[in-house]
């Protein structure tokens, strides 16, 4: 399986869907236009083996229509073996909104993407991700059952951000034990790279451990907002990546674990909320292993929000979240513990296991 990505001039000379990279077996892509609200959307469905694909919708101002479709295809696939790995009935699928969130997004425009989700029967259940609010979801709710994370006054489970961080924060701390054979990580600087809902409460475990926190982000003005409030220190240096540091969580967009940055990385630990963080993850998990640097697979540790969104199909309460979302903290050793004992890395370790739940699931459908 592959999912690196691709310069634009070389995606261009392929085919436009089954021929990407980052196409991998999907059983659907789904292109939305509206002219009326503006909307142009992907809705990428990778597998469903498991249950219906469940998967946020992000809200990108892409350079391109071709961006795009990368993305979805890489993240829907990554939400197959998110919630393989985490023990739940559910498929991967993810959608994109191509646009900017801050001046595009109206009440019109999320409820027509709604409908093309009520549309596919289920087959789809959205949520919240990147550019998106609790809000959003309970328009697109105005006009389809097919959607989780909506407020908890019409029944929902809530924003799933910080549940998401509270899984982070256990899969880095997993991490700690594995490489520094502690998981107290207070003294420990930590680099967090993007500081939205997620990181900032990140940002918050970390600096209630005592950890020494350092934040970056391209918003000035968030910086300032979570350095005072948590007493985090703002990264002012030209090179992220080079700065001496045990823990580096990526926060923002993925891929920043690549060619130009893993010679930088002076980070022991790899462990953040970001999707997709190795731009190639055979070539660049590979790399982190050479290099002894423990990364916690990011579809592992930043399960906590599908997790959360998931109680709202299956109707349980506030303890079996926090229940299942603290259980990252093991899976994360064992996938640590298995990587070891197999010679492999530690994405491919997690891979495989969510793959032998899928597998598993097939021969019973085929009996």
């Amino acid at each position: 399986m592959k999912s690196e990505l691709i310069a634009l001039n070389d995606l261009k000379k392929v085919d436009p869907v089954f021929g990407q990279i980052s196409f991998d077996n999907h059983e659907q892509v789904v292109f939305c236009q509206d002219k009326d609200t503006g909307l142009k959307a992907i809705i990428g469905i990778h597998n469903t083996v498991l249950g219906p694909a469940l998967g946020g919708t992000r809200m990108w101002k892409y350079n391109n229509e071709w961006e795009a479709l990368n993305d979805v295809l890489r993240l829907s696939r990554g939400m197959t073996f998110k919630s393989a790995i985490s023990g739940l009935n559910l498929g991967g699928g993810k959608a994109v909104i191509i646009g900017d969130a801050k001046t595009e997004k109206t009440p019109e425009l999320m409820q027509k993407f709604g409908a093309y989700v009520h549309s596919l029967g289920g087959k789809y259940i959205t949520a919240e991700d990147v550019g998106m609010e609790t809000s959003d979801m309970d328009l697109v709710h105005d006009v389809t059952p097919y959607v989780t994370g909506i407020s908890e006054s019409r029944g929902g489970a809530g924003n799933p951000s910080p549940i998401t961080a509270y899984g982070v924060y256990m899969g880095m701390k997993a991490a700690a034990k594995f490489q520094f054979g502690s998981d107290v990580l207070s003294g420990k600087k930590v680099l967090v790279q993007g500081i939205g809902h997620v990181g900032e409460t990140l940002v918050s475990y970390l600096t209630k451990e005592d950890a020494r926190v350092v934040i970056a982000d391209i918003n000035e003005e968030r910086l300032n907002e979570v350095s005072s409030k948590y007493g985090a220190e703002i990264y002012r240096g030209k090179d992220l990546y080079s700065e001496e540091a045990d823990i580096y969580a990526p926060c923002a967009l993925g891929a920043t674990v690549n060619n130009e940055t893993i010679g930088k990385l002076k980070a022991k630990v790899i462990a953040g909320a970001a999707n997709n963080q190795l731009a190639d993850e055979n070539i660049h998990g590979a790399l982190l292993k050479e290099k002894g640097i423990a990364y916690a697979p990011d579809f592992l540790i930043n399960a906590g929000g599908i997790i959360n969104v998931y109680a709202e199909i299956e109707n349980y309460g506030k303890q079996e979240i926090i229940n299942k979302t603290e259980n990252i903290y093991n899976t994360t050793l064992e996938i640590f513990s298995k990587a070891e004992l197999e010679g492999i890395t530690t994405h491919q370790a997690a891979l495989k296991m969510a793959q032998s739940r899928i597998d598993a699931r097939k021969l019973e459908l085929k009996k």
